[in-house]
């Protein structure tokens, strides 16, 4: 197995943070991040824009706090002889490699559905100056595809990740980060109730939503080890809040020809994601020797 972080040279011995101590500090966290959406005392639902401004100042005041739990929870040796913004995923090497590969790779595992809304007269409004335009002054828009991924990356990636890195190798801080990342989503079930839904309905949907955030988390969390970079599982965060889950409706419209060359596309997409991810992401391509050492 191996080490937890390796960043310095084998003479030097780096004091692993104990998981203990890096798990509760991200569990404290998720609890304020989810918490401060509800300091508010509000009659209207989440999409109200009232609702939405006061939880864009909850969550950045968040984005403000979590940083402090990395800098006093992480080993002192690594932040003498690492820059504080290298450790939470801010740095120039490999940038633009980060900006622009795992966006590209997220892409590919929307084939399918992009060439099912390519077919749509929707898809030419990507091209349309008044669709950004209106896009931007949308606050639903700003909260989908730029604020929730913005807060849910900084905190529970660039500010988590570091912590568990600490006290568990790689790919097991890719599968243990996600869990409070899903688990954070599950606040929703409590939203759906308060708004008259049932009990079953609300815990089938929070079940299932549990499910893909967790799912995305660890591919999110993947990118972060494997880059080096927060920009990276921010661009995918936020084209998988914009594809959403894929349109099946939408899909089975299409003419015969063009459903079955979708369909080959949906499974060349997802064989060719799954086949691109390690390759695409080798961490040399990012010049990253911090988190990745397996």
């Amino acid at each position: 197995m191996a080490p937890p972080i390796a960043i310095l040279p084998p003479q030097e011995t780096l004091q692993n943070i104990p998981p203990l101590i890096s798990v509760s500090s991200c569990i404290v966290l998720a609890i304020i991040y989810v918490g401060s959406l509800y300091v508010w005392s509000t009659k209207h639902n989440r999409d109200h824009p009232t609702t939405i401004k006061r939880r864009f100042a909850s969550v950045s005041c968040v984005m403000v706090i979590a940083p402090l739990f990395v800098y006093y929870f992480s080993s002192p040796q690594l932040l003498e002889r690492e820059p504080f913004l290298k450790l939470i995923g801010f740095r120039l090497e490999g940038l633009w490699q980060a900006v622009l590969i795992p966006y590209l790779l997220t892409a590919l595992l929307f084939l399918g559905p992009i060439f099912v809304n390519m077919q749509n007269e929707s898809f030419s409004s990507y091209f349309n100056i008044d669709y950004w335009r209106g896009s931007c002054s949308n606050i639903i828009w700003i909260r989908n595809l730029v604020m929730a991924p913005l807060s849910e990356e900084f905190v529970f990636r660039a500010c988590m990740m570091p912590l568990i890195l600490q006290s568990y190798p790689p790919i097991t801080a890719v599968f243990i980060t996600p869990l409070f990342f899903g688990v954070a989503h599950l606040h929703h079930i409590a939203e759906r109730l308060s708004m008259g839904m049932e009990l079953s309905t609300a815990l089938l949907i929070g079940v299932f939503q549990f499910t893909y955030t967790t799912l995305f988390g660890f591919y999110s969390a993947y990118l972060f080890a494997r880059t080096g970079h927060f920009v990276a599982p921010l661009l995918a965060h936020a084209l998988c809040n914009h594809m959403g889950l894929p349109d099946v409706q939408d899909l089975w419209q299409q003419n015969l020809w063009r459903r079955v060359f979708a369909i080959v596309l949906y499974v060349v997409g997802l064989v060719g994601w799954i086949f691109l991810l390690p390759i695409a992401t080798e961490p040399s391509l990012y010049s990253n020797k911090l988190y990745w050492n397996v």
